[in-house]
């Protein structure tokens, strides 16, 4: 039995594609296995991959669009039918696909009466449109459309908060996330302390990355983004004394009251710990964030009285967060020293 439990906890976790389908094209499906984990770690990877594959995966998209003889956004042409801010609307949504983090420029003239789409744009030759019939605009009679588009490729959207035109040109509200949804499911196999977890992961894409190329990226933004706390050393400072230097330590009144001489804390343990790891109670932590308190370091200016003051706080409030502070205190200093990163 010790053999076999061995065997399993030193098998090295892979991944397969169970499956993978185009449900159009831009709808690409695929689902994944990966095994064996420990138990617990199934979900830490299921939580990662599906936060990093919408927000870490890059995508290519029309960041600006200029038109010739217009003035602002709802202006009309005559022979096309729709006005500036729907073609807008409609190049926003056009998927594209490229290998490059370069800024390219593309055209799209087209002579009417037609109904102008994705593949009547001149593209660069590392960028290509996924879907060619991607609607844009309709030209009515028979006049000639010239729009002038500035692509992109970046993680995330963009938001344009000025809505400006300048020489026609027009900001466009980017959309770089190709991935459009994530799920994962756990299953257990094996016995007693055999016991490992199994992980299927599902990736639905616009096509520009196939699901196993978002997979793939994702994976490896998660492990650049991890990297640097490889290298992370710790040294041990005292940061309770009695000398010269305690005219720089602050001071907190709340501490003060609490734990005497202890008051002497420098800021730097508390400054980047947020309230939300105290575990509060609901009303007494939205009191604090209300009142703009949001590290453990901004709640030590406030002695009992202050905190008091604020609205809605009551004394069971002020006991809930003197007893949070007193074990966070005593967690984090129990032997008057800490680790801070060198």
């Amino acid at each position: 039995m010790l053999e076999n439990e061995t065997s399993i906890s030193t098998q090295r976790i892979q991944w397969k594609c169970l499956e993978s389908k185009t449900e159009g094209k831009r709808l690409h499906y695929g689902r994944f296995v990966v095994s064996p984990f420990k138990r617990g770690q199934a979900s830490t990877i299921g939580i990662a991959m599906r936060r990093a594959s919408p927000q870490e995966v890059g995508g290519t998209s029309i960041t600006r669009a200029k038109f010739h003889g217009v003035v602002h956004e709802y202006s009309t042409i005559t022979g096309i039918q729709e006005t500036i801010h729907d073609a807008l609307v409609n190049l926003k949504e056009i998927v594209l696909k490229s290998d490059s983090n370069d800024i390219w420029e593309a055209f799209s003239s087209v002579m009417g009466p037609k109904e102008v789409t994705a593949g009547d744009t001149s593209l660069p030759p590392r960028v290509k449109a996924i879907d060619n019939s991607q609607y844009i605009a309709t030209i009515t009679l028979p006049i000639s459309s010239n729009i002038e588009l500035t692509i992109e490729r970046d993680c995330g959207y963009r938001i344009e908060h000025s809505n400006e035109c300048r020489d026609g040109q027009f900001s466009i509200d980017a959309v770089f996330m190709p991935v459009r949804n994530v799920n994962y499911s756990i299953h257990l196999f094996g016995n007693g302390r055999a016991t490992q977890e199994i992980s299927f992961i599902e990736i639905w894409t616009n096509g520009s990355p196939t699901p196993h190329e978002a997979l793939s990226e994702a994976s490896k933004k998660l492990i650049d983004l991890s990297t640097p706390f490889s290298g992370v050393r710790c040294r041990n400072v005292s940061i309770l004394e009695d000398d010269e230097d305690s005219s720089n330590l602050t001071r907190s009144p709340f501490l003060q009251l609490q734990f005497g001489n202890a008051s002497k804390l420098e800021g730097k343990l508390f400054e980047n710990m947020f309230i939300d790891q105290l575990e509060l109670p609901a009303r007494a932590f939205n009191c604090l964030k209300r009142a703009e308190i949001h590290t453990i370091a901004d709640s030590l200016n406030y002695s009992r009285e202050d905190l008091s003051k604020i609205r809605n706080f009551g004394q069971k409030s002020v006991d809930q967060v003197s007893k949070a502070l007193w074990e966070r205190f005593a967690k984090e200093l129990p032997s008057k020293k800490v680790g801070l990163n060198q």
